[in-house]
């Protein structure tokens, strides 16, 4: 709806009564979903925290700035049906199984109203490059929610990876399972810039391939991690990243 009224008047401020009406109706709906009247509090809460917080690492505790506590807020936010709870895993490997020990990323369901929330709509159309805004968390997270609705069917979240240790930590934005492979993705703006925690989780592996999805051209180039382990980089222009298995089979038979 949103988008067919944009695209009809150009005009952001007409999209304002749209969102509020969406915000609106999936608090209303908190009542199916809470046992009790303090979970719907909390549920409400965590609905409305949740656009600020998306795409970064939270703590139950006290999230939203609230006072509620760790249960409390874990159970409101696996209830809430508009959210993801992505958790890291650390394995380089099948099964990539993850760790609940760690803080989950937030996925929300609506970019929209993540834009909305933010104040972030009139930057948003002013940027050719998603990574431009928001401290780099809405490239991030349209390309997570591009490969969720690719894969509908089966609703898979797909974990990243994190290395964390006192020395030093390292994380890469998601791993995705092609035939018995844990295949690294990076979202990046372009060409530049440091793919460290990529270079690491390669230096895990066996397998040569690694995916970067960012501004520019679709093409496979030679690279190697500062431990000299050469692979193979895909990189995949955002707008693909809907196709992105396809692509990752195409590249492991071609690489």
């Amino acid at each position: 709806m949103s988008q067919k009224t944009y695209l009809e008047d150009s005009t952001l401020s007409n999209l304002s009564s749209i969102y509020e009406s969406l915000t609106g109706s999936y608090t209303d709906d908190v009542d199916h979903y809470a046992r009790h009247a303090s979970m719907r509090h909390i549920l409400k809460h965590c609905i409305e925290a949740t656009p600020l917080g998306s795409g970064q690492r939270i703590k139950f505790h006290g999230f939203g700035n609230s006072n509620y506590r760790t249960r409390e807020v874990g159970e409101a936010l696996e209830r809430a049906m508009l959210i993801y709870l992505v958790y890291p895993t650390t394995a380089v490997q099948l099964p990539l199984l993850s760790d609940r020990k760690k803080s989950p990323k937030l996925q929300f369901i609506d970019t929209g109203l993540i834009n909305y929330f933010t104040g972030l709509q009139p930057q948003f159309f002013k940027h050719d490059d998603l990574l431009a805004i928001y401290k780099e968390i809405i490239g991030e997270h349209i390309v997570r929610q591009e490969i969720i609705a690719a894969d509908a069917t089966h609703n898979r979240v797909p974990p990243f990876w994190v290395r964390e240790s006192r020395s030093s930590n390292a994380e890469v934005d998601m791993v995705l399972q092609h035939e018995g492979l844990a295949i690294p993705v990076k979202v990046k703006a372009g060409k530049t810039g440091s793919l460290r925690s990529l270079h690491q989780f390669m230096d895990k592996v066996e397998h040569p391939l690694a995916v970067r999805l960012y501004r520019g051209p679709l093409e496979i180039t030679e690279a190697a991690t500062i431990q000299g382990k050469k692979f193979k980089l895909l990189n995949l222009p955002y707008f693909l990243a809907g196709k992105i298995g396809d692509y990752i089979s195409w590249f492991a038979e071609n690489a």
